[in-house]
């Protein structure tokens, strides 16, 4: 399993988040979960490098988060979309798309 430290996603930390909450909101533990899931669990989001993501993903804000009190009585920030957030999802995935397909031409070259 590939650990998601911020060398290994710089640049792509910002689209896993972005891309999960696409449909709904989740709170930052959930969030990690879903990547790590739908990765089939070849990436792992810690904790360290999350929720700065999310403070910065709020600061520009492409997410709000709100705070409530979960069903076990603890205290949760779950975060969601804005619409600025869908526009900037819409941009990261057409870069990493013309990203991926570069490297599929540098690598298929001998």
């Amino acid at each position: 399993m590939l650990d998601a430290q911020p060398d290994l996603l710089q640049g792509t930390l910002d689209l896993l988040i972005l891309k999960t909450l696409e449909p709904g909101p989740l709170h930052g533990w959930a969030i990690s979960k879903q990547i790590q899931l739908t990765s089939r669990d070849l990436l792992t989001v810690n904790q360290g490098s999350l929720y700065p993501a999310l403070y910065r993903l709020e600061d520009r804000g492409w997410i709000r988060g709100a705070t409530s009190v979960s069903a076990q009585g603890r205290r949760v920030r779950a975060y969601h979309l804005t619409g600025a957030g869908r526009r900037q999802l819409g941009r990261e995935v057409e870069t990493w798309r013309r990203f991926a397909s570069a490297m599929q031409y540098v690598l298929a070259t001998p």
